[in-house]
């Protein structure tokens, strides 16, 4: 593996980066912070576009290799730095944990994501009642799910890659103003995920690129 520092091409907000910079912090990899203003329209730009053919964050320079799409990430660097691992070894755990995955990743921040939105926006939509009405859908089933699997977080008492992909998503659901009383086990576990230092550094408020405005 390459020795040179890795690069991590984030946005403040983005849950997608937020998710692979709490996987570096977790197992220990120092990198470096690159900030992409995803509402200048940066990750537009043929220099961004040439290392990220998708133009979206995050993107992740690491053993001489350019990584894109946070979840591609998150399992490259389990199968590179297994210490501290993410995924359970159990194999039915491990599939528990990528079906939780798949839903906050795949089926619901998708929905909200800043291009659906500012389509929405575009042609005439409410963008807030759309953002609710996904994540609210969405967070019906990850309860029921984590009603039968969590321990004190997502797949038992361990953090997992459901916990990384997760705490993002609650964030993003108080931004949009969800009564999160009406899932109390996401909110219990999101709790105690935002006291475990991989988590705080990683969070919006500690990046370089967040607003002062929007700090604590």
């Amino acid at each position: 593996m390459s020795s040179e520092k890795p690069i991590l091409h984030s946005y403040f907000r983005s849950s997608c980066s937020w998710r692979v910079r709490t996987c570096l912090n977790w197992k220990g990899i120092d990198y470096e912070y690159c900030p992409v203003d995803l509402l200048e329209g940066a990750q537009k730009k043929e220099e961004y576009s040439k290392i990220n053919p998708y133009k979206v964050v995050p993107t992740l320079k690491i053993d001489g290799n350019v990584l894109s799409q946070s979840i591609a990430i998150l399992e490259y660097l389990e199968e590179t730095r297994p210490e501290k691992p993410l995924l359970p070894k159990d194999p039915y755990k491990r599939a528990l944990v990528r079906s939780l995955v798949q839903a906050i990743a795949g089926d619901i921040q998708p929905l909200h994501y800043i291009r659906t939105l500012q389509y929405i926006e575009s042609t005439g939509g409410n963008k807030n009642e759309w953002v609710i009405y996904c994540i609210t859908r969405g967070f019906e089933g990850v309860e029921k799910q984590l009603a039968k699997t969590s321990g004190k977080y997502c797949v038992g008492d361990e953090v997992t890659f459901a916990d990384v992909c997760l705490l993002p998503q609650v964030y993003d659901s108080k931004r949009f103003g969800i009564d999160m009383a009406k899932f109390p086990l996401i909110q219990r576990i999101a709790n105690d995920l935002s006291e475990l230092d991989a988590f705080k550094k990683a969070h919006p408020q500690n990046q370089i690129d967040c607003p002062a405005e929007e700090r604590n």
